[in-house]
């Protein structure tokens, strides 16, 4: 259980890797950029066509011979350094091991222990764990262009920033303190913004026609009235649209002097004795006031059920403010990663569709911050005794489907307070590098540059790029292993595509005992023709994921130690087939499914009604409709947005995958998922069970990605009552 802390075991083979690499890396870099310049991308295409005398298309016709003549010029040092480097790669360790210190802040907050979350005493009620798995398709340069994405490092700093984000948002809690219902509310995969902004883009409101012009937002009437139910014209708590200066308050006597308290009135007016709930004679069934009100301290009682001065707490009551606290929990900014991202955007520049300023979530922070919902924060970020009249409840984009037992989005954010994340495609050792860099500033612990280069064992064929694997976790690493799939094909075998395996450490039981996870992330053969080739590369990774879970949990020779209670087993990656293709049969009946849990499907063939394709059509990825997160997400939600921009499954009645945009016959489905988490609950402790929670499609990389993320909470039940 050896974590592989550099790339070598000698500092002497390090050296000699860096000085082979330094030869050969002009001459790569001059391919890359040769071959891209010869390479458009739709946006550049656009951009030419509006103007074919752009300086654009001039350093395009200066640049490309320049690389040229360069590129021959490099060639004989980066045959010195191949030769080199090449043999180099056979000793090379699989993946490399980073770990950076939370910082303090997280620390004090509780966020992150000794080793990153806090993985003190495992709690006897259990706990529940966030995935997300993501294809960011980071290849070099002129490789990426043939998928429509260019500029590479650029995406790799954008695609850890918004992970970052999306992450560290604030989670927001609602405590109910109710004799009838004891559970916590917590919504977590909803943003900040999503509760209490008026005009959020994350609002789900249903179309609106207006003959008018568009509806002043300033005049929107209260969405949730403690009186009426929803659609009530004559409210007697607020008055009608226009009348805004009515001086009878509902809650107060006549001579009680607390309309500086008052929720319900603005300030400056007074109260009446004549309440326009009751009629009267029916004062003292008023459900609006209680008795003791007349002493001029009505407004410390709950005037919906109050008795006297005593007030009932009722699930119920719509105005009681003593059962209802909303904490809202998140890291502070970094103030170093504030001025980077200052200081390195410029204004006016193109990024492929972003969320303003590159920090989305962090501008919903700080508009919520700016009283934009009316409600303020205290200093340690909890909202205590906050009437319900003050949080505009709106449809949010959290649906359950009939029987189902958890709740599914598509969101624009990433899940606050996210665990694991599984990333594919991360080829470009520079992007590598740039995105680690930016995770680490939220994930303790990075498995990177996972594969081998050249020649080695099972990956008999020479490998140009290396597995393209990532795994990020805010849990303590404890065990690693990477397999090759040695039966890749065709242009597929010139990547060391195979399975990444880790073992973490989420807490520690009563009795000492390790309560660990296990965590498989893979990209499988990319061909459409090749299911035979998926099936074998999923019995390898059924059996290679046994293998790493029977070889782990084998204790040192020689010490006698607890065995360690497995919480969760899960399987994040691209599969690159769907569950509704007639081609992928093949994969969609294999055992891997029935060891493990799929929460998008039904069976064979046949997903859920909400699931979504997650393989974006390239040709679209910078319409201005979907450039954006929120733009995405909207279309996500229509279906005839989703028959636009998503690649459906292949079918001899349709035209070819390349060309989606524009079909007019019936599409299958919701489009190609072949972006999966997979659970199994088979290996668990005894009366140990795990609970979906929330499964999410995420398009927070909008732009930077021709892949929608797939996101899932899942909770540990361990049986057991809390003392």
């Amino acid at each position: 259980m050896v974590l592989h802390t550099t790339p070598y075991t000698s500092a002497c083979l390090h050296f000699l890797d860096g000085l082979s690499w330094s030869l050969v890396f002009p001459c790569y870099w001059l391919l890359d950029r040769l071959l891209a310049s010869c390479v458009a991308t739709s946006l550049e295409k656009r951009q030419r066509s509006q103007d074919p005398c752009s300086f654009l298309t001039l350093c395009v016709a200066i640049s490309a011979p320049l690389y040229l003549l360069l590129f021959l010029a490099s060639l004989p040092f980066a045959l010195l350094g191949f030769i080199i480097w090449a043999p180099l790669q056979a000793i090379r360790q699989p993946y490399l091991y980073t770990y950076r210190r939370p910082d303090k802040h997280q620390a004090e907050q509780g966020q992150a222990g000794p080793g990153g979350v806090g993985i003190g005493e495992w709690r006897p009620q259990g706990r529940s764990f966030c995935f997300c798995s993501a294809n960011v398709c980071l290849l070099p340069d002129s490789l990426a262009r043939f998928n429509n994405l260019s500029d590479t490092h650029r995406r790799a700093r954008e695609v850890g920033r918004r992970i970052r984000n999306g992450a560290s948002r604030p989670q927001i809690k609602i405590y109910i303190d109710s004799p009838t219902n004891t559970s916590i509310s917590a919504a977590s995969f909803s943003s900040l913004a999503t509760g209490f902004r008026r005009t959020s883009s994350l609002d789900q409101r249903p179309d609106q026609t207006h003959t008018n012009g568009p509806a002043d937002p300033e005049t929107e009437p209260l969405t949730e009235c403690p009186v009426h139910s929803s659609g009530a014209i004559d409210c007697p708590v607020h008055p009608p649209e226009g009348d805004q200066g009515s001086a009878e308050c509902p809650l107060h006597s006549e001579k009680a002097d607390t309309t500086a308290e008052c929720p319900l009135h603005a300030a400056g007016t007074n109260g009446s004795s004549d309440c326009p709930v009751h009629t009267s004679g029916e004062a003292s069934d008023c459900p609006m006031h209680s008795t003791g009100t007349q002493n001029g301290q009505g407004h410390n009682d709950c005037p919906m059920h109050g008795e006297g001065t005593k007030p009932k707490p009722s699930p119920d009551c719509p105005l009681h403010t003593s059962g209802v606290q909303i904490s809202i929990s998140a890291p502070e900014p970094d103030p170093q990663d504030e001025e980077a991202e200052t200081g390195n955007h410029r204004p006016g520049e193109h990024t492929g569709g972003d969320t303003g300023s590159m920090t989305a979530s962090r501008e919903s922070l700080a508009r919520y911050h700016g009283n934009d919902g009316g409600i303020g924060i205290s200093s340690n970020n909890t909202l205590s005794h906050v009437p319900r009249t003050s949080i505009f409840k709106r449809p949010g984009r959290k649906r359950r489907h009939g029987d189902e037992t958890f709740d599914h989005e598509i969101s624009a954010f990433f899940p606050a307070n996210l665990d694991f994340l599984a990333l594919q495609e991360v080829f470009d050792h520079g992007a590598t590098a740039r995105l680690r860099r930016q995770l680490h500033r939220y994930f303790p612990y990075v498995l990177s540059d996972v594969g081998r280069y050249g020649w080695k064992g099972c990956c008999s064929r020479f490998k140009f790029l290396n597995s393209g694997l990532m795994l990020a976790s805010r849990y303590p690493i404890l065990d690693a292993r990477y397999e090759c799939y040695p039966n890749g094909r065709g242009e597929d075998a010139l990547a060391a595509k195979g399975a990444l395996f880790a073992k973490v450490h989420v807490g520690t039981s009563h009795q000492e005992q390790r309560v660990v996870g296990y965590l498989t992330c893979t990209h499988l053969h990319a061909i459409e023709a090749d299911a035979a080739v998926r099936c074998e590369q999923l019995d390898l990774l059924l059996q290679w994921g046994t293998e790493f879970r029977q070889s782990s949990s084998q204790p040192p020779a020689g010490e006698k130690v607890l065995e360690d209670l497995v919480a969760f087993d899960v399987i994040l990656g691209d599969l690159n087939f769907d569950n509704c293709s007639s081609e992928d049969k093949l994969e969609q009946q294999h055992a891997l499914f029935t060891q493990y849990k799929d929460p998008c499907r039904l069976g064979p063939g046949e997903d859920k009604p909400w699931a979504l394709g997650t393989l974006l059509d390239p040709s679209g990825l910078y319409d201005d409709e979907v450039s954006s997160p929120e733009g995405l997400q909207k279309v996500m939600e229509n279906e005839e947005g989703r028959k636009e921009y998503l690649v459906f499954p292949p079918s001899k009645s349709q035209c070819p995958a390349s060309s989606q945009k524009g079909r007019k016959i019936p599409l299958k489905g919701n489009g190609r998922r072949i972006d999966y988490i997979l659970y199994s609950d088979e290996g668990l402790q005894q009366d140990w069970k795990l609970e979906m929670e929330e499964f999410s499609f995420v398009t927070q990389l909008a732009g930077v990605t021709d892949h929608l993320s797939v996101a899932m909470r899942l909770a540990v039940a361990t049986g057991e009552e809390e003392p």
